[in-house]
């Protein structure tokens, strides 16, 4: 991924203290712009072979493609889970206000 790709990185977590940490120490390590936590959802998957439901909180994360293998590291060191949920969206379009914002902010 390149410095001139946006994305939106997402994962999700059992509580919403768990999003708000993750949303912290990544916002503040300018691996991301912004965040938001949304939720609860709720969700229906399968883990170690059992199905399941039940309610999450789902963290979408505001960067650039240059910064998104330091982010998903970040992710994966702070996550509360062994194997979290990480995938990135690539936006199509951004307002220039926005780019410019995220490219401020992401250089600190």
């Amino acid at each position: 991924m390149d410095r001139n790709q946006y994305i939106e990185v997402a994962t999700a977590t059992e509580t919403r203290d768990q999003a708000d940490a993750l949303a912290r120490v990544l916002v503040q390590s300018r691996l991301a712009a912004g965040a938001q936590v949304i939720g609860p959802i709720g969700s229906a998957f399968w883990h170690d072979g059992e199905f399941g439901t039940g309610e999450e909180y789902r963290l979408v994360l505001k960067s650039r493609g240059d910064r998104y293998e330091a982010l998903e590291r970040g992710l994966i060191e702070h996550h509360p889970w062994a194997n979290p949920e990480i995938t990135a969206t690539e936006l199509l379009a951004a307002s220039e206000g926005y780019r410019n914002w995220m490219d401020k902010t992401l250089a600190g």
